[in-house]
């Protein structure tokens, strides 16, 4: 078949639509009466946060287009108009399935398990009332700024995503005078569930905020009679558009963009089912809004809020027990990290193994005589962050730290304008990124002083150096003194800080240099080695897959006899089962307790197995506008434990969701087998390794027994 052949449009899923299928998976884990009842509530919570970013960043970003009159198609054949069509299609009927799982199946279960949800004001009794309206004086009231609108007050301007209770009034004694249009702020300062007494047979009782300042409208229009009142939410565009080759000072200049942020243009509304036509006439004025970006909600606006749910006490019989990642035994406690990274190179898989060990790579060093340097790469880190106290700390005790600090990670450029002054001010060099690229590579090299000269101790990883979310997100780490390596890290760094960029690279592949060259040639490999009678086999992990030049190599390799498994859990725009094109690939998405975070590519390559994790997934963004980085993984007892989790990946039958030739995700057929969740495995497994004196990984069944899943 000719190269062209493989671009054809009807061979691609449009990448906005695969990735509301993929929040749809999410959406089904809080369907799934097997799962205990407050995860679930986490699970439609992650929802309705993935909706609201996919709104302000994808939505917006082809609102954009078509202001600008752009009419490119994309891979799948759509314009940017086509796409906002289809996009509100499918999102109507998510939301529509997001609000029935919420009140026809979690609110009941709720109350059967001791928690009440009180949905609407009215609905208080005497007693209930009293507390409420009581709780309004003392706590609420203070904080509120009613803002009315007329001829010297115009519109005020409603910030992103907060929620709002828009009213019609109508002076006291006047019948016939006009309505008038008043607006007042949800505060977020507040909690936005409120308790009440508890009932007589133990049941909780709870009310949300904007119940509680709806009842009580009255008290912050005394003049005026509430006609109608209801609950409203503004979604604006949040994508920052900075010219950085404009930009003096990209500190100063992203610090401009995160305030206009606030008041970009409006994408969304969201308004009660039951609101005021008048009401609504007034808010999609004023906020500019069409039909088409205007959302009837049956329920409370913004279900984040169960996030909150879900960490009120007295139900931990209704949620999975919090999981302790289980300690690394090549890495005690009291070891001299640096002498056991000398013994061989050693590999963390979070969040099954604790994030501490590389924690305490950088305290070490920080605190070290030996060590001379530290030199990391910083994309997203916690709220308090120990990895930056020690990167701190190193440059108070006189060591050269050098940390590039990427001001352009989306949602936490505040987060990390503030961590960049702090380190400055303790001495470190910092970094703010490269013009015209994000660094969303995660590399952190140590260099000290030894007995036999200077050494380079190196950690790589495929997930953000975040002590929080590295007990949520599955990655890969790994530490070693490997001297190529440490070679190519020094290479990293001083690209990174100047302009120099080596002749050759030892072990790592950079993108945008020609990381994706790499995996071209790669998979171009494996199509060779099929095409001249070998075996071809391809396993790769990551979270999202869009770039045509990749699919377009997995689909000729397919086409050769190649067998390919992927494990993509978010953006998939590759169609399997096409005739004579990807009948030879498989795709599956693990949705679980832990965000699937990791990025792994294996190649059989004849026989000789290559293993590399990545920082990067296979996405256009990733491979040509990022500073990335895949390494490989050599040492072969660790090369067996990447292939034996892809392995167990590969047989899960509980969380995966298999693609189908349709578009559609299935969940595995597993009659008839034994029951095997990955993630489910890999906390027992770690905690085995912890426990053995020697551990060894059961080596795999690579290709699935039942190969049609």
């Amino acid at each position: 078949m000719d190269k062209k052949e493989f671009t054809r449009h009807e061979y691609y899923r449009n990448r906005e639509l695969s990735w509301l299928a993929f929040n749809e998976r999410v959406l089904s884990e809080a369907r799934d009466k097997t799962i205990p009842l407050f995860e679930r509530l986490k699970f439609l919570s992650i929802t309705a946060s993935n909706l609201d970013e996919f709104f302000m960043i994808r939505v917006a970003s082809l609102k954009d287009m078509v202001h600008a009159g752009y009419t490119k198609k994309d891979i799948a054949g759509m314009t940017a108009e086509e796409q906002i069509e289809a996009i509100t299609q499918e999102v109507r009927g998510l939301v529509s399935l997001q609000y029935s799982t919420y009140t026809r199946s979690l609110l009941p279960a709720l109350k059967q398990n001791g928690l009440h949800v009180i949905q609407e004001h009215e609905a208080l009794t005497k007693e209930e009332a009293r507390y409420v309206d009581r709780y309004f004086r003392d706590n609420v009231y203070p904080v509120l700024t009613p803002m009315a609108v007329d001829s010297s007050r115009p519109f005020p301007l409603i910030r992103n995503k907060t929620l709002n209770i828009g009213a019609l009034l109508q002076k006291k004694g006047e019948k016939d005078a006009e309505l008038e249009f008043a607006t007042v702020q949800v505060p977020s300062v507040l909690p936005r569930i409120v308790r009440l007494p508890d009932s007589e047979d133990g049941t909780k009782n709870v009310i949300l905020l904007e119940e509680i300042i709806e009842r009580n409208m009255q008290q912050l229009f005394l003049k005026y009679d509430i006609v109608s009142a209801s609950p409203y939410r503004v979604m604006r565009n949040a994508d920052l558009t900075i010219d950085e080759d404009e930009a003096a000072d990209l500190l100063k200049e992203i610090q401009k963009q995160l305030k206009k942020r606030q008041w970009g243009e409006a994408i969304r509304l969201e308004v009660e089912e039951k609101i005021d036509k008048r009401l609504l006439k007034i808010l999609s004025k004023e906020l500019d809004i069409k039909e088409q970006a205007l959302y009837k909600i049956n329920g409370p606006l913004d279900l984040t809020f169960l996030m909150k749910m879900y960490g009120m006490e007295g139900f931990d019989s209704l949620k999975i027990p919090k999981h302790i990642p289980a300690p690394v035994k090549e890495l005690p406690v009291d070891c001299n990290i640096f002498d056991e990274i000398r013994k061989g190179d050693i590999l963390l898989h979070h969040p099954y193994q604790t994030f501490d060990p590389v924690v305490k790579f950088v305290k070490d060093a920080a605190n070290d005589p030996k060590v001379l340097a530290i030199k990391q790469t910083l994309y997203r880190v916690s709220g308090n962050s120990p990895i930056i106290a020690a990167l701190a700390q190193a440059a108070e005790n006189g060591k050269q730290v050098s940390v590039l600090v990427e001001l352009k990670a989306r949602f936490d450029e505040e987060n990390n304008i503030i961590w960049a002054k702090m380190l400055e001010k303790a001495g470190a060099h910092v970094i703010y990124g490269l013009v015209g690229l994000k660094t969303h590579s995660k590399i952190t090299l140590v260099v000290r002083r030894e007995e036999d000269g200077i050494r380079r101790y190196v950690h790589l990883g495929t997930g953000n150096y975040n002590d929080s979310t590295a007990k949520l997100y599955t990655d890969m780490g790994l530490l070693t003194c490997s001297a190529p390596i440490g070679e190519d890290a020094t290479a990293v760094f001083n690209m990174l800080s100047g302009y120099s960029e080596p002749e050759g690279w030892n072990k790592l592949s950079l993108a945008p240099l020609w990381l994706k060259d790499r995996l071209l040639a790669l998979i171009q490999r494996e199509k060779e080695h099929a095409k001249n009678g070998g075996e071809g086999r391809i396993v790769a992990k990551m979270n999202s897959l869009c770039d045509r030049d990749v699919i377009v190599a997995l689909y000729e390799a397919s086409a050769a006899g190649v067998q390919i498994d992927l494990i993509v859990r978010g953006i998939c725009c590759l169609k399997v089962g096409i005739p004579g094109v990807s009948e030879n690939i498989h795709v599956r998405s693990i949705v679980g307790n832990f965000l699937e975070h990791s990025r792994i590519f294996y190649f059989y390559n004849n026989g000789l197995e290559d293993v590399f994790c990545a920082s990067a997934d296979w996405m256009p963004r990733n491979l040509e506008k990022r500073v990335e980085i895949m390494f490989p993984i050599e040492r072969e007892e660790l090369k067996e434990e990447v292939i034996h989790i892809l392995d167990i990946e590969l047989k899960d039958n509980v969380k995966a969701h298999v693609l189908q030739p349709d578009d559609t995700y299935e969940k595995v057929d597993r009659r008839g087998k034994a029951i095997l969740s990955s993630q489910d495995y890999f906390v027992e497994e770690a905690k085995e390794k912890a426990k053995a004196e020697k551990y060894v990984v059961n080596r795999r069944v690579f290709i699935p027994e039942e190969p049609a899943e």
